[in-house]
């Protein structure tokens, strides 16, 4: 029942997008006087609806992949069907600056969704999990530059990551470049700078993995969070921030290592020597044995001490962090979508509703501040794919009234009505080429 999940993630999250860049284009219309028609979420036949005094229909339609606001407009052939009932302009009486500002309202609101969603995580706080690096693969780009199991990631290319998601996003922005990662680290509350090279850096991959390119694990290191009383830990002698370095005189690195080590050893004694503080230390365990379906295991009573770090800021200064994170966010993704066009990065890294769904579900799962997190990145993409100039986008109806302004009469409705079918043709194309990719994604050995 996963898909139904995911399913009702993806639509909360189109009807909140779509919401807040059709109210940005209905407020903007009501500023400049016109008559609002109709303001749906969704497309086709409406399944609620009602109206306000002024004459304009709201409505929720059955197909919720996106929305739209209707102006009055006297050229359409039913104009006179949907005359205002009380004194307002028609869509065609604008000038081309108040058309400009009409259609430019609609991704200015999901930028402003954006900031908002972003100063209510930094007032709200934010739990995530601090960029520690839990291993080095061997000769990589990592070991090369002198990463250390342990090291803290501090800032890449001096934007700072407090969180693991803020270093993949980070280096996202290197995607097809060639030149010089820099890493600045902190390793035993020493800063370090480290730099990588890097040429074309994965610019022909799709869906890379930009930490684990660079030879980067994020598994967990295995320092003892605390243990509990009466336990074979506790009996040995383990402490809360014990870092295991071997068991039986093998090294051991990772939380996921030691479990392994514990569980294959029921009721047989390991000699498990860890860093306490400046020194070494030898303790010796001896897992009890347990059972679960049938399966037996060795167990010692030991947590894992996660570091999370929780990043909060008072009300007035979540607002300079909002406005500096909706910056980052949106060069981060211009950037990303200009290296798509001139193919430096392929175009199959474009995210369809499969995978919106997958991504927005599970970042529920995380929590609240993981999915609001992923909404005010996908309303900005929104945001920014709308000024595009393609007919029948925001960025289409921008480019008109520019071009009106600069010739002094207006483009001719033949014009805008074979450049609306050019904008339809190109828009239901890239719908057609996320959907292939978005299957091709989730296909079985894909």
């Amino acid at each position: 029942m996963d898909y139904l999940y995911y399913v009702f993630f993806l639509l909360v999250t189109l009807i909140v997008l779509v919401t807040a860049h059709e109210l940005g284009h209905f407020l903007m219309a009501r500023w400049a006087g016109l008559h609002v028609v109709r303001f749906s979420v969704g497309f086709g036949k409406p399944m609620v609806s009602w109206h306000d005094r002024r004459g304009t229909e709201f409505c929720i339609a059955m197909v919720p992949l996106g929305g739209y606001v209707r102006m009055y407009d006297r050229r359409d052939a039913d104009a006179e069907a949907h005359a205002p009932r009380m004194p307002a302009r028609s869509y065609d009486a604008l000038s081309p600056w108040w058309r400009i500002a009409v259609a430019l309202a609609g991704p200015a609101a999901n930028f402003v969704l954006a900031f908002l969603v972003f100063w209510i995580l930094s007032v709200m706080g934010v739990s995530s999990l601090v960029p520690i690096i839990g291993s080095v693969a061997q000769d990589s780009p990592a070991e090369r530059a002198g990463l250390l199991p342990g090291d803290e990631i501090v800032a890449v290319d001096d934007v700072d990551t407090p969180a693991w998601t803020d270093v993949s996003l980070a280096l996202a922005g290197r995607l097809g470049d060639t030149g010089v990662i820099e890493l600045r680290l902190r390793r035993s509350q020493a800063p370090a700078i480290h730099t990588i090279g890097i040429e074309d850096w994965l610019g022909s991959v799709q869906d890379p993995d930009t930490i684990g390119a660079l030879g980067i694990g994020v598994e967990q290191l295995a320092i003892i969070g605390g243990v509990e009383e009466g336990g074979a830990a506790e009996r040995g002698g383990l402490r809360g921030g014990d870092r295991i370095v071997a068991v039986d005189g093998e090294p051991v690195a990772l939380w996921s290592e030691f479990v392994a080590r514990v569980q294959e050893s029921a009721e047989r004694t390991l000699a498990v020597t860890v860093e306490r503080g400046a020194e070494r230390v030898t303790v010796r365990l001896t897992p009890a044995r347990m059972t679960a379906e049938d399966t037996e295991y060795g167990y010692v009573g030991a947590r894992l001490d996660t570091p999370i770090r929780v990043v909060r800021y008072g009300a007035f200064e979540a607002l300079g962090r909002a406005a500096s994170e909706t910056y980052a966010k949106t060069v981060l993704t211009v950037d990303l979508l200009g290296k798509m066009l001139t193919l430096d990065v392929p175009a199959t890294n474009l995210a369809g509703p499969i995978t919106i769904g997958k991504v927005t579900g599970d970042s529920a799962r995380a929590g609240l501040d993981r999915f609001l997190w992923i909404l005010a990145l996908l309303s900005i993409s929104l945001g920014i794919i709308n000024l595009v100039p393609i007919p029948i986008l925001d960025g289409g109806h921008v480019m008109y009234s520019l071009v009106e302004i600069v010739r002094s009469k207006p483009v001719s409705m033949h014009a805008q009505a074979v450049g609306a079918q050019i904008g339809l043709a190109i828009v239901v194309g890239l719908m057609l080429f996320v959907f292939y990719v978005d299957i091709a994604r989730w296909l079985p050995g894909s």
